[in-house]
């Protein structure tokens, strides 16, 4: 029971002990700060308690109703801001969350509080780095103790190396200090040590449970790893909590995005974006998912409403040129064109705008400018992401010297003897699309995307050969025994589980750089089926050329490498067919484009498959397509990419020159194709 205070002393007493009630009572504060108003109406410190109660009880709306005036009247009040940004983050309200706190950490920094709403909110909308500063700022405000007031200032500094030191000499002394794990394992994370910071941050969560920043940094830890279904549980626990927060909710759709499950992400976007509408990133995310889903017209709408709201922003103009059937207007190439002028124009910027300004004058018939624009981003990307194309020859030399009659006969029998996998590789842009939406529309199979998995398998094993001395993966790959080699199987189809979600016998892994790695599923899973995917070098090479690759795609930014690239390629492919003939379907796009349903027949007999009618309308198929071919395989085949390079034949000479014999010869294969 509360008594109403004397209006003197007592009402300050009253208000201190309203404030200590809001951790641990917070319904009884804010009826302790209802009898202060009673009397002294207008009180603003009870007010403030008043709304942090309603906060805190789950009604922010009611919160927002006192703080919005309270604000009016204190606009200095560094508290205020907080704690109304508090509330309307969780009235859904986060364009104007974001602007309250940002007024309060401007009036006083030292709100760790303020600094890791702000980060959840910058995580929400996408801007990770933005959110790693305020996670940094947090940090610097938060602690106390010397040691990590210092391991934190030089995070925040970007001073990696000197905050792991100091908090490594930390934990020798205090190793269940939770604060300390999760910044050495923001360290981790930064320096690329993934599975570093996982274990840090799972030992985090152990010791401390209710420590949900922690949870949710080890939620992404995981999510990077490669481990959805892992990142999911602990998503869902800290939605379990606080099922509004905004970051939960973003992070969770990016997962489900790898997952495949678009239907939940999509409407996860679509909330977050009514809470966060002056946010561009937000809009590309979400038009991403649209896209991927087949709902094109809503996604256009997304990618101009990220456009709209940040004219410079390359990345949504890029995301309109990459839906390939979408064309720009004269007033868009005027606007593309503009933002050139901006002296403020960040590199990462000017690159897409580059690459969609070239896709833009290309569709105008404008061919020498496209080229040109073309040329810089590409230019551009080589420098963020340089690329040495010996390093590609040495590694499949290697995979030559390995893989021969011989080691495949010494191996007979071994590995996961399951038939489930269809792999489709080859060079990106050669087609792997269409093939994966023609196999798809089969009842058998099922169509997933570019898994990372197998990908994940070779990072595990290069790690176990770096520790015992080696270079290359392939070197623990031919010491394994007939256990190990099928126990790499099976866990490659245990990870991949979860992106299955009908229940069709067979699934496609459309990766195309598995090229690179044809030999460890041919001994790991040797009865999935491979399928190569080949286009015309000059036409595959230049659609590499101006394409611009989120990631992972590093040889495709210079002419010279992309020639090189494919050389290796077809070198390699060649050696299989010698040391394991047959066990590769080769499928030449020209010919898929000329005779669809001889070549598809011909795919679905290799697959041990029955014609089905259905896989020559495989673009009435919904399913959601993640490649940049998404609209292309969505309509019926047609010749008109056949020859688009022919319109930058002038410029591609590089492209021809290291091409060398595998151009002259195609689609045959040279007798030597040449390794450099």
């Amino acid at each position: 029971m509360t008594h109403a205070p004397e209006p003197t002393a007592s009402v300050e007493s009253a208000l201190a002990h309203a404030s200590q009630l809001l951790s641990t009572d917070p319904a009884l504060a804010g009826r302790q700060a209802e009898e202060v108003l009673r009397v002294v109406h207008g009180h603003p410190v009870a007010r403030l308690l008043l709304a942090a109660s309603h906060t805190a009880c789950g009604d922010p709306r009611s919160a927002t109703d006192i703080l919005v005036p309270l604000a009016l009247e204190q606009p200095r009040s560094p508290a205020v801001q907080l704690e109304l940004g508090i509330a309307l983050g969780r009235s859904g309200r986060g364009d104007d969350a974001v602007a309250a706190l940002q007024r309060a950490v401007a009036l006083k920094p030292e709100l760790p509080r303020a600094w890791l709403a702000l980060a959840d909110h910058f995580s929400a909308v996408g801007d990770q780095a933005a959110a790693d500063a305020a996670y940094a700022a947090h940090l610097v405000h938060s602690v106390r103790e010397p040691a990590l007031l210092q391991a934190a200032s030089a995070l925040q500094a970007n001073r990696i190396p000197e905050a792991e030191a100091t908090l490594r000499t930390h934990l020798r002394r205090s190793p269940t200090d939770t604060a300390a794990l999760r910044m050495l394992a923001e360290t981790q994370a930064r320096m690329g040590r993934i599975e570093d910071a996982e274990s840090l941050l799972a030992r985090c969560v152990e010791l401390a449970p209710q420590f949900e920043a922690a949870r949710h940094h080890y939620a992404m830890v995981l999510h990077r790893a490669n481990k959805p279904a892992e990142a999911l549980a602990e998503i869902e626990t800290l939605l379990a909590k606080d099922p509004g927060n905004a970051g939960y909710r973003t992070l969770k759709a990016v997962v489900q995005c790898r997952t495949g499950d678009y239907d939940s992400a999509i409407a996860l976007y679509e909330g977050l974006s009514k809470e966060y509408p002056r946010h561009a990133r937000l809009w590309l995310s979400y038009g991403h998912a649209l896209k991927t889903a087949g709902r094109t017209t809503d996604a256009i709408d997304a990618y101009r409403r990220a456009a709209a709201l940040e004219p410079w922003f390359g990345d949504a103009w890029w995301s309109l040129a990459n839906l390939k059937t979408f064309r720009f207007t004269a007033e868009d190439i005027a606007t593309l064109r503009a933002q050139f002028a901006r002296t403020n124009l960040s590199p990462e910027d000017r690159l897409h705008l580059d690459f969609a300004l070239g896709k833009a004058l290309e569709d105008a018939e404008e061919f020498a400018a496209s080229f040109e624009h073309y040329r810089r981003g590409n230019a551009q990307r080589v420098a963020l992401v340089p690329y040495e194309a010996r390093d590609t020859t040495l590694r499949v030399r290697k995979a030559m010297a390995l893989y021969t009659q011989d080691f495949f006969r010494e191996r007979a029998g071994m590995g996961c003897d399951a038939r489930d996998p269809i792999f489709i590789v080859g060079m990106p842009r050669a087609g792997s699309t269409l093939i994966e939406q023609i196999l798809s529309s089969h009842p058998s199979v099922e169509g997933t995307m570019e898994l990372p998995e197998l990908l994940s398998l070779t990072r595990d094993l290069r790690r176990r050969a770096e520790g015992e001395g080696g270079t290359h993966y392939h070197d623990v790959l031919a010491s394994l025994d007939a256990g190990a080699i099928a126990d790499l199987g099976a866990q490659y189809l245990e990870h991949t589980r979860i992106h299955r979600k009908s229940d069709a016998p067979l699934f496609i892994d459309k990766m195309p750089n598995n090229w690179l790695h044809v030999g460890l599923i041919m001994l790991a899973l040797p009865n999935a089926k491979i399928i190569d995917a080949r286009r015309h070098p000059l036409a595959c090479g230049f659609s590499l050329f101006k394409q611009q690759f989120a990631r992972g795609q590093n040889f495709s930014y210079r002419l010279e490498d992309i020639g090189r690239y494919y050389r290796d390629y077809v070198a390699l492919m060649a050696h299989f067919d010698r040391v394991q003939p047959g066990r590769v379907h080769r499928v030449v796009y020209e010919s898929m484009v000329d005779d669809t349903e001889a070549e598809t027949r011909r795919l679905l007999a290799f697959c041990g498959l029955d014609f089905d009618p259905q896989c020559l309308r495989f673009f009435e198929n919904t399913r959601p397509v993640r490649t940049a071919s998404s609209e292309q395989v969505r309509q019926p085949i047609y010749r008109d990419g056949l020859d688009q390079w022919r319109n930058y034949a002038p410029w591609l000479g590089p492209l021809e020159e290291h091409l060398g014999p595998v151009l002259t010869a195609y689609p045959a294969v040279p007798a030597d194709p040449s390794l450099h």
